[in-house]
């Protein structure tokens, strides 16, 4: 679907009128309306508005998709805050209007540094297409959550309609962001799809054809439709990463992402004070099915499923709901921790794909990778990389971005040209001590552990370093 961000003809004034044989008091409305019981506020305003504009159409609902204020905010439509509404002309003067107070909320946005309004208990008159509707929106507790409740009023049904379908559809598309569940609900993070955009296969060090066999694996699946329609196999399909810490798993899913071009949608927790598992994965693979084809990342999978909630999750794998163009890209540190069910049943995780800790070749990969982005007096010699990978027998990649990071950190308070390789000897004895210290404890610098571990969230690093060489 296309959306216009054409300019929209001027608006009229603030206020809106109404043809009903009383007048018209949406402040008293609202208020009366959030002092019912909640079972009650929806029935009661929608009546209401009904006596208030018996010409026009009403439709309303809840649906986390009509979120008219990003849909403003992109330029598909003008919105203005109605600040009072004028009744027919046979009241007095002073009947005939009534003022209208609309609640809104600021937070503050520390990472923009700027004041955020949310519209909470709002009327709108919207334009849109040369459409005049009216949109109430209200909110209020109901159990642990807030529910949020619309009413659009329209000429028409069609125009009602139209707009409804519009305003969802353009905010159900995931463009440039990625999808994340936690909390039991869907959001969308820009932020999150903007800090991945930095992985890709070139940059990513594996042993052997691991990412090329990967790679193909994911852009077989989604090119493949119509052979699993010829065949009448389900169009989907899991892949399961499997290895310790900090060897690639992460970095994997984001070139995967990156390089696929389809959404993502990214799985944190089923985990809620107010819902059960299976209420929340219920809702997750709801979305996950609206959505495809797409990819689903879950993380530390290990963590997320237990004896209680494996049996649905199971079902929402494989059961009778359809899957289509689902590819869902699993990760663990710890296969032991896995049931059966999940390891070893193809429908669910048709492949497995192991991330061990990187060789000789792999780590001198790695380091040489990272080596030709530091500046030149702070560069170690082939012979040198080749010393330090050997040196750093049983690193995982994790560790070695590490290594490298403090390595240039304190190269940076002694700026002796040549005297690197020392300083990351150095370095490399702490960290190997550092390692042993911990053989009993998970891995903190790993790309999933479950203590402080790298998640699809993280930011590598690198920046840390090239701020260090700017000083220079």
């Amino acid at each position: 679907m296309v959306y216009s961000k054409a300019k929209q003809p001027p608006f009229s004034p603030y206020m809106i009128r109404s043809s009903a044989p009383r007048p018209v008091n949406l402040t008293h409305l609202i208020l009366e309306a959030l002092r019912l019981p909640s079972s009650a506020i929806a029935y009661h305003v929608s009546y209401q508005l009904s006596e208030y504009y018996p010409d026009k159409i009403i439709l309303e609902g809840d649906s986390h998709y009509f979120d008219l204020q990003k849909f403003a905010e992109e330029g598909h439509c003008e919105t203005r805050t109605i600040t009072s509404v004028s009744s027919s002309t046979g009241y007095a003067p002073k009947q005939r209007a009534t003022t209208v107070y609309n609640h809104t909320m600021t937070q503050w946005n520390a990472k923009k540094q700027e004041p955020r309004r949310d519209q909470k208990n709002v009327c709108f008159e919207v334009l849109w297409q040369k459409h005049r509707l009216i949109v109430l929106k209200l909110s209020w507790p109901q159990g642990y959550f807030e529910r949020h409740y619309y009413w659009i009023l329209a000429d028409s049904q069609a125009a009602a309609d139209d707009f409804f379908a519009t305003v969802c559809g353009w905010n159900s598309d995931v463009r440039d962001e990625v999808m994340v569940f936690e909390g039991g609900l869907w959001h969308k993070s820009r932020d999150l799809f903007e800090s991945i955009q930095s992985a890709t296969l070139d940059n990513l060090i594996l042993a052997g054809s691991l990412k090329e066999d990967i790679y193909a694996d994911v852009e077989q699946f989604f090119s493949a439709k119509a052979m699993y329609t010829e065949y009448n196999v389900p169009w989907k399909r899991g892949i399961l990463f499997i290895g310790p810490p900090g060897n690639g798993k992460t970095h994997m899913v984001k070139a995967l992402i990156n390089t696929s071009g389809y959404p993502c949608l990214y799985i944190k927790s089923f985990k809620t004070r107010q819902s059960t598992d299976t209420d929340n994965m219920r809702v997750a693979f709801e979305r996950v099915r609206e959505t495809a084809p797409c990819i689903v990342v879950i993380e530390d999978l290990d963590a997320l499923i237990d004896d209680e909630n494996r049996s649905f999750f199971l079902n929402e794998l494989d059961g009778f709901a359809l899957n289509d163009g689902v590819l869902m890209i699993a990760s663990t540190n710890h296969p032991e921790r896995l049931d059966m069910a999940i390891l070893e049943r193809p429908s669910r995780f048709d492949r497995k794909y192991h991330f061990e800790l990187p060789g000789i070749p792999e780590r001198v990969a790695y380091l040489t990778l990272w080596n030709q982005k530091l500046k030149p007096d702070m560069q170690l010699s082939p012979t040198e990389l080749d010393a330090i990978a050997t040196a750093a027998d049983g690193f995982s990649f994790a560790y070695l971005k590490e290594l490298l990071l403090s390595a240039s950190m304190s190269w940076v308070q002694q700026r002796t040209p040549g005297s690197m390789v020392n300083v990351m000897t150095d370095q490399l004895d702490k960290l190997r001590s550092q390692m042993e210290s911990q053989s009993s404890a998970p891995i903190q610098n790993g790309d999933g552990g479950h203590t402080g571990a790298r998640s699809l969230e993280s930011i590598g690093s690198l920046a840390a370093i090239k701020q260090a060489e700017g000083s220079l």
